[in-house]
């Protein structure tokens, strides 16, 4: 396979269509290798318009998926950023690539663990790795500029509300299959909030995620 014909395909034919267009973004993509953060078994995959396995029931999201995040969170250098479920790594490095630090917290240890040694590999050193369960809540006062849950959940903790800054954004995808939201909530003032729709889509659902109350009849 010729490696960067089928990333710049990629680009070209899942990415750009569907609406990335920001050139920061696209030269990211370039510029940070996917297939790095590829599970073995799947690396010929790294570049298809789909959901990579990663164990336990969860996957990495498409690649369309990430840039679109990436594209409108419009992550600044100074930006702290929380990201909610670390995965394969691959969107942790690149939320930090753009932003001053990353917190990532991850259920699983074995997932936190290879993301590490990932990111080290490519020498991304301003991110902070926690194992830990925050589907509901990360306590954290310094509060956060970005936070991005990488796991749909069905009812959204207003505790992660409460944890941005003013002008912070919050990338979240919230409902039930098979029709989800994707989100971005921004803090407009203390308390106050600016909710957009920006697609919708269906992602596998966080561990532990808060859950409508069943009706008992």
């Amino acid at each position: 396979m010729d490696i960067e014909q089928a990333r710049y395909n990629m680009v070209e034919q899942q990415i750009r269509p569907w609406d990335v267009l920001d050139q920061d973004v696209l030269n990211l993509l370039f510029k940070l290798r996917r297939e790095d953060f590829v599970p073995e078994a799947h690396q010929a995959l790294a570049f298809v318009d789909m959901e990579i396995p990663l164990g336990h029931g969860q996957a990495m999201w498409t690649p369309k998926l990430e840039a679109r995040v990436i594209q409108e969170l419009a992550i600044r250098p100074t930006d702290r950023v929380l990201e909610i479920g670390t995965g394969s790594g691959y969107l942790t490095a690149l939320l930090a690539m753009n932003a001053a630090e990353v917190v990532s917290t991850e259920i699983f240890p074995e997932f936190s663990a290879a993301a590490g040694r990932k990111l080290l590999a490519h020498g991304i050193e301003n991110v902070t790795l926690h194992v830990a369960d925050a589907a509901r809540d990360w306590p954290d006062e310094a509060g956060f500029d970005i936070i991005v849950l990488t796991g749909s959940t069905p009812l959204l903790s207003g505790a992660f509300r409460n944890r941005l800054r003013i002008g912070g954004r919050m990338f979240a995808i919230t409902g039930s299959a098979p029709v989800m939201e994707a989100q971005l909530i921004t803090c407009t003032a203390p308390g106050a909030f600016r909710s957009v729709t920006l697609f919708e889509t269906c992602v596998t659902e966080l561990v532990n995620a808060p859950q409508p109350t069943a009706f008992v009849f």
